[in-house]
Parts: structure tokens; C-alpha cells; sequence
């Protein structure tokens, strides 16, 4: 008689999570690549296929087993920051950064397809409102502006890979990451040490297709760890 199939759909267990113990700590390629093979490669593989399926994370122009591919080979490079002793389970992280590692792809093919949309317009006109300006302590000081923004990436990657997130507080945060790498962007050329929050909501909005009301909702979280690398660097 065949074997009725499982309703439990726990494919990441224990012994999962002791395998990857395993492979962080093997002292050979080969005793990696055994571990991998034997213990993690088929959850891995489930765990990346239902992700996908599950929040549609899917980009636009690419074949589904191109897109899971690509998201596995990010997974392994991204293993090795695991860090068993701070009690996380690895399923947790693992999924987390596919997660953010899609969004952040899709997040990136929408500004590529937007790219042909003029700002200039728009930015001229919130440029000349002094309520729509951000000013930056020690801004002129070109180090200390790519300190800033290299902290508060760092920030927010540390926070999403670490924190239970909604969808939309995912794309939030991966566009966050993206505008932030590129902070030169958002300056105001030649005034040094002001940026437009209009211009980054409109990027926001442009990125993640999403409302106003929701961007501004799903900000909540990232406000606190701007404030305090904010407070950070101008001590």
C-alpha cells in the first residue's frame, strides 16, 4: 500500500538546522559539498521555490527556474554570515534573504523600465520648497556624507535580515537600500548638504509601486534606525 503523503510541510527542521551547523563548520570543500548534497540541497531548493510562489516574486522576462537559480547561488554566498550562537534559526535567515534578495532584483527592474521618465519638472519645483529639504550635518565633508549613508545601509540590511517584515515593509526597505547606495542621487547638485525627501518618496513610489499612505506607513520602522545613525555620525 502506498505511503499516504505528509500534510507537514516542515522541510526546514532540526535536522536541517544541525546540517547547517555542519557545513559552517566543515574544514573541506568536500565535507561542505556532502553536507550540502546530502541535507540541504532539496530544502533549500523547496524553501526558495515556495517563496517565490507564495509573496510572486517573480521578474519580469525571466524563466521561473532562471529566477530560482539565481536566487539559490545569492543564498550560498550569503550562508556563511549565518550566526548560529545568537540563537536565530537558519530557516528564518535564509528565507529572509531570499526574500530581500528578490525584492531588491525587482525593485531594480522597475527604476531600469522607469528610467526614461523625466524628473526634472517635478524636482525643479520641490527643489525651491524649504519644507521638502533635508540638511546633513558635516554634509560638505565628502567622507563623512559616504560614512552616513554607508552606515545607514549597512543599518537597514542588518534590521530587514533580522526582523519580521510585511510585504510592503520589504519593498520599503529594499528601495531604501537601493536610493541610499546611490545617495549621490538625491542630492541637490551643488548644494552639498541638502537632499529632497519629495524627490526619495517619488523614487519610493516609482520603485516599489506602491501608495503614498503605504510607503508612509511602512517607513515607520526605518525612521528610528535613520534617527539613530543620524545621531550616530553627528556625535
Amino acid at each position: 500500500m502506498p505511503r499516504p503523503k505528509s500534510k507537514n510541510r516542515m522541510y526546514f527542521g532540526d535536522e536541517q538546522e544541525h546540517a547547517v551547523k555542519m557545513f559552517l563548520t566543515a574544514t573541506t570543500f568536500t565535507e561542505r559539498n556532502q553536507i550540502y548534497n546530502s541535507y540541504l540541497y532539496e530544502p533549500l531548493n523547496k524553501m526558495i521555490d515556495s517563496i517565490i510562489r507564495r509573496y510572486k516574486l517573480y521578474r519580469k522576462n525571466q524563466e521561473f527556474k532562471d529566477i530560482h537559480a539565481d536566487v539559490l547561488s545569492f543564498l550560498i554566498t550569503k550562508a556563511e554570515k549565518f550566526q548560529p550562537a545568537k540563537g536565530k534559526k537558519a530557516y528564518s535567515y535564509f528565507g529572509t534573504i531570499c526574500k530581500n534578495y528578490l525584492m531588491g532584483q525587482i525593485i531594480k527592474d522597475q527604476k531600469l523600465q522607469n528610467r526614461n521618465v523625466s524628473y526634472e519638472d517635478i524636482s525643479k519645483s520641490l527643489e525651491e520648497r524649504p519644507d521638502q529639504v533635508y540638511y546633513m550635518r558635516n554634509s560638505n565633508d565628502q567622507p563623512d556624507t559616504s560614512r552616513f549613508f554607508i552606515d545607514l545601509v549597512d543599518e537597514i540590511e542588518d534590521f530587514m535580515s533580522s526582523t519580521p517584515l510585511n510585504e510592503n515593509e520589504i519593498k520599503v526597505g529594499s528601495a531604501l537600500i537601493e536610493v541610499f547606495s546611490n545617495y549621490d542621487e538625491i542630492f541637490i547638485h551643488g548644494e552639498g548638504n541638502k537632499f529632497n525627501k519629495n524627490l526619495v518618496l517619488l523614487n519610493l513610489r516609482e520603485m516599489t509601486n506602491l501608495s503614498t499612505k503605504e510607503i508612509r506607513s511602512s517607513l515607520k520602522k526605518f525612521k528610528i534606525i535613520y534617527k539613530s545613525v543620524v545621531d550616530g555620525n553627528n556625535d
